[in-house]
């Protein structure tokens, strides 16, 4: 069952979209990445495949139409990544709090410069997020926070996106919990290749499925 579900923050209602399956052991929050919404084809698709894993999904917008239209001039927004975090903080808060999710146990997926903002609600609320997953992500820029990460994390990095993977290398030194790095042979950022992003969905299933149940 697919509701909609918005998320409060202080200058906006942020619009969603929450799965929870009749048979669903967890939920799991999406962070999109920079430049794009909700409707990101790559989250929708992973997000499927957790619903088939038994897993509630939530699909939300991190920023306003009108914080959308000033970020797609600017692109100030996109790298806030304390502004992100907040709104994802937010809709954990939220998750917990609504009859349809209250008890069941939380966890994180974020893309691009969304890990980010993932990994720094986890430190965030520590006693809620029992795991997160990064795809192509940037933890990097969660600075500081990183050390205050104790959830089991999975970074996910195509073996072809070599910057990115060198970030995820050195971000995966500084996770204070237990982590894993698993690279996605010839896949680049965004996982256009045959079969690289349902990989991307096969292990964050599996990373799911394995750290949030109780």
């Amino acid at each position: 069952m697919t509701v909609p579900f918005g998320v409060g923050v202080e200058s906006a209602t942020l619009p969603g979209e929450l799965t929870v399956p009749a048979d669903a052991i967890g939920v799991v929050a999406f962070a999109h990445g920079s430049g794009s919404s909700r409707h990101s084809p790559r989250n929708t698709a992973v997000a499927r495949s957790l619903q088939d894993h038994r897993l509630a999904t939530l699909l939300f917008d991190l920023l306003s139409t009108a914080e959308e239209r000033r970020d797609s001039a600017t692109g100030e927004l996109r790298f806030d990544i304390g502004l992100l975090a907040d709104r994802l903080v937010a809709a954990v808060d939220r998750l917990v709090a609504d009859p349809a999710t209250r008890g069941l146990p939380l966890g994180l997926f974020g893309a691009s410069t969304g890990a980010a903002a993932a990994l720094v609600a986890a430190a965030r609320r520590p006693e809620v997020v029992r795991a997160v997953v990064s795809r192509g992500g940037r933890p990097d820029l969660a600075g500081d926070a990183l050390s205050e990460v104790e959830c089991p994390t999975l970074l996910v990095v195509g073996g072809s996106d070599t910057q990115v993977l060198r970030l995820n290398e050195r971000a995966a030194h500084r996770l204070a919990g237990p982590h894993e790095l698993e690279v996605v042979p010839k896949a680049t950022h965004l996982f256009t290749e045959p079969g690289a992003l349902e990989r991307v969905a096969e292990l964050a299933a599996e990373w799911f499925a394995r750290h949030l149940p109780s």
